[in-house]
């Protein structure tokens, strides 16, 4: 017997689109949509224009409990969690944070007030301890109405390479492949089903912030995901896509390092660098011109002049 609820009406037709719409393009970045990219697998993929709300959400049901695949900032976790007891009332067990940034994972105080242990690769451990909760404690100065006397919760589980979670039912193996997004970066895989969370180690769309990166090791961090035999991607922003999004992410960094190394080689200032860098393949795949993602290109710049200490 199961104690899985019925899904109100506009969920099941979101449900009932699955991954047909990833094919067809039918998602649109001014909705939240939630997809069932398999029995027991969902992907919520969030608003990011006119309003960002947060990362993209994932949740697993397994026999007896429910997985949750980043936390997000505290008021969508609570949408989260509204959306999962619409279809069981099966415990959130775990509240898994693929890296420390406040999008994905702020919201694990949530989660754990209803008995849900959150987790995390070790790595990620020291950022959760500095930048994490600084961060969390100028959102709670900048947005009191959602943060207010919230208590900050870092992981209370870190695991050092992989965990998998297995109940004959489900697989999910969370793993770290190395320094990408953030050093503490991890992926939840399901091999069964081919499905890969990435968070933000791969996204869909004009969405990586360099900041906490080292983008020589992220590109080999892709190449060693691109050996797994992922038939779905689910990013931590943007639309789910097909396999070939990893080599898509893979190739931005290639070609932004390789264009910025030109312009080293060739005497060019930082500014010039900036004003002349052209990259065709980013605007059709995002729409945006890769002028206008300065950081990334400022973050890449120091890196190869060796001005990073990352």
């Amino acid at each position: 017997m199961t104690n899985r609820k019925p899904a109100v009406a506009a969920l099941t037709a979101l449900l009932l689109i699955g991954v047909t719409g990833i094919a067809a393009g039918w998602f649109v970045p001014t909705e939240t949509t939630v997809t069932e990219l398999a029995p027991g697998v969902f992907f919520r993929k969030c608003e990011t224009d006119p309003n960002f709300i947060g990362c993209n959400q994932g949740w697993v049901e397994f026999s007896d409990f429910v997985l949750v695949i980043d936390a997000n900032f505290p008021n969508q976790a609570q949408t989260v969690i509204d959306l999962i007891r619409k279809q069981t009332d099966k415990p959130i067990r775990y509240v898994f944070d693929t890296h420390y940034h406040g999008d994905h994972a702020d919201g694990n105080q949530t989660y754990e007030a209803i008995g849900a242990v959150s987790v995390a690769s070790e790595n990620s451990k020291p950022l959760f301890e500095t930048k994490g909760i600084a961060g969390f404690r100028q959102s709670q100065q900048s947005n009191p109405d959602e943060y207010g006397d919230l208590e900050y919760r870092p992981p209370s589980l870190y695991f050092p390479q992989k965990l998998v979670l297995d109940d004959g039912t489900q697989r999910v193996e969370l793993i770290h492949f190395g320094h990408a997004h953030t050093a503490g970066d991890a992926v939840a895989w399901l091999p069964q089903q081919g499905i890969l969370f990435t968070g933000d180690a791969c996204v869909n769309g004009a969405f990586n912030y360099t900041g906490d990166s080292n983008t020589a090791s992220w590109i080999g961090v892709l190449t060693e995901i691109q050996k797994l035999p992922v038939k779905t991607i689910a990013p931590g922003h943007g639309e789910a896509a097909r396999k070939d999004l990893l080599a898509t992410q893979k190739r931005y960094f290639v070609e932004l390092r390789e264009a910025v190394q030109r312009g080293i080689d060739s005497g060019k200032s930082l500014d010039q660098i900036k004003d002349s860098i052209h990259l065709p393949f980013y605007i059709e795949w995002t729409g945006v011109d890769v002028k206008t993602r300065t950081e990334n290109i400022e973050h890449v710049y120091a890196e190869l002049t060796g001005q990073s200490a990352r």
